[in-house]
C-alpha cells in the first residue's frame, strides 16, 4: 500500500513519500532512541492515512498501537542520524478501522498548482517544477522561487498529497501569462492545465513583500474553494478538503452494488478494470457475473457503498453513463453504468 511516483509524464513525474514510510531524526541522547523514532515514524504516517487529528493524540496512538515496532517491515539508518522506517500499510488499516478511524488509501488526486509571484518593483514570476537556467546575477531569483516551491512540496509530502508545478516550458508560456493567473482568466488557466492530466488545479498569488493577503482558488470535479493565508496552510486546507471527500470512515457500512463497464474490448482491457478494482481502497471483494460482448458485470462489496464507489471508478479514469444516475433493476438493488476507454477516459473531471 504505498503512494507512489505520480507520474503524469515522465519529464514532470511528482515523488510524494509513500504511505507507509517515514524519515525522522535520531536522537542518540533519547534512553531508547530507535523506539522514539518508531514511534515518530508511526505519527508521520498517521498524519498521511487518517489526519492530523489522531496524530496528534499521543493517548490514542498508544492506545491503538502499544507497539509501533510490531507494525516495522524495514527500517534502515539514514544521513544526517535520521532513521528510515518502513510499516505494514495493510496491519495499520486494519488497526484503525476497527477503531472506527478514518482511512485514506492511495485513491489520491494530483494537483496541478499554478503560483504567481509579484515580488515587487516589477519583478513577476510563475514557480516551475524546476529552476530555470539564469545568469548569476539572478541567483536570488532563483534562491527565492525553489525556497517557497519547497515549502509547498514540503507540507504536501507530510500530508500524502501529490502536487505538480508546472514545466514552464515554451507550450506553457504561449498558453498561459502571469496576467492571466493573476487576473483570474480560469479559461486560460483551464486550457494550459489538460496537457497535466491533473485531477485538480491549486492557483495561488503571492505579494511578498506586501501586507496584502495571498489569494487562493482551488479547483476540483467543477467545484471552486477560496482561502487566503500562507503556503503551509493552504496545502493542509486541500489535503483536509480531499481527504473528506475520498477517504473512508471506519464506520462506514459495505454495501453490495452492480457495476456494469462497457467498452471491455481486449484481454488487456479487461485484465486492466480487474486490476483497477483490486487496487481500490474502497473495494473489499468483487466478483464477475456476466461478461457479455465487450460488457462486463461485476459484483463488488464496497466501503462505503454506491457513492463512495462511483467517486473512486471516476478518479480512477472510467466514465459515468446514465448521466450519473444510478440505476436499480429492482428496489433493493443498486447498479453503476462506467465505460472504459483508455484514449479519452479523463482521470477526475476538471
Amino acid at each position: 500500500m504505498l503512494l507512489l511516483v505520480i507520474v503524469v509524464a515522465p519529464v514532470w513525474a511528482v515523488e510524494v513519500a509513500s504511505l507507509y514510510t517515514a524519515q525522522v531524526p535520531l536522537d542518540q541522547e533519547q534512553d531508547d532512541p530507535r523506539a522514539a523514532a518508531y514511534a515518530m515514524a508511526l505519527a508521520d504516517v498517521i498524519t498521511r492515512v487518517s489526519g492530523p487529528a489522531l496524530a496528534n493524540d499521543p493517548e490514542m496512538i498508544q492506545l491503538l498501537f502499544p507497539e509501533p515496532a510490531a507494525y516495522i517491515v524495514q527500517f534502515r539508518p539514514g544521513e544526517d542520524d535520521t532513521l528510515w522506517v518502513s510499516f505494514d500499510g495493510e496491519a495499520i488499516q486494519r488497526v484503525l478501522r476497527q477503531a472506527g478511524q478514518t482511512v485514506w488509501g492511495s485513491d489520491r488526486p494530483l494537483t496541478l498548482v499554478w503560483l504567481a509571484v509579484d515580488w515587487g518593483q516589477g519583478e513577476r514570476e510563475i514557480v516551475a517544477a524546476d529552476d530555470p537556467v539564469r545568469g548569476r546575477d539572478e541567483a536570488r531569483s532563483i534562491d527565492r522561487n525553489r525556497l517557497l516551491r519547497q515549502r509547498v512540496l514540503d507540507v504536501a509530502e507530510r500530508r500524502g498529497l501529490p502536487v505538480a508545478f508546472p514545466l514552464l516550458d515554451t507550450i506553457d508560456l504561449q498558453n498561459l501569462s502571469f496576467s492571466d493567473i493573476w487576473g483570474g482568466f480560469d479559461d486560460a488557466l483551464f486550457g494550459a492545465s489538460e496537457r497535466y492530466e491533473a485531477d485538480a488545479i491549486l492557483v495561488g498569488r503571492i505579494r511578498p513583500a506586501t501586507a496584502q493577503r495571498n489569494r487562493w482558488n482551488f479547483y476540483l470535479g467543477g467545484e471552486e474553494r477560496s482561502w487566503t493565508g500562507e503556503p503551509e496552510l493552504v496545502i493542509n486546507f486541500v489535503a483536509d478538503l480531499l481527504a473528506a471527500e475520498f477517504a473512508i470512515s471506519g464506520t462506514a457500512v459495505p454495501e453490495t452494488v452492480e457495476l456494469n463497464v462497457a467498452g471491455v474490448d481486449s484481454v488487456q482491457a479487461f485484465g486492466a478494470v480487474e486490476n483497477m478494482l483490486r487496487e481500490m481502497t474502497v473495494v473489499e471483494r468483487f466478483t464477475i457475473v456476466e461478461v457479455d460482448g465487450n460488457r462486463v458485470r461485476f459484483r463488488v462489496t464496497a466501503i462505503g457503498g454506491l457513492d463512495r464507489l462511483r467517486r473512486a471508478l471516476r478518479f480512477s479514469g472510467l466514465i459515468e453513463q446514465n448521466g450519473g444516475d444510478p440505476i436499480g433493476l429492482d428496489p433493493f438493488e443498486q447498479v453503476l453504468e462506467f465505460y472504459y476507454d483508455t484514449g479519452s477516459a479523463p482521470r477526475n473531471g476538471l
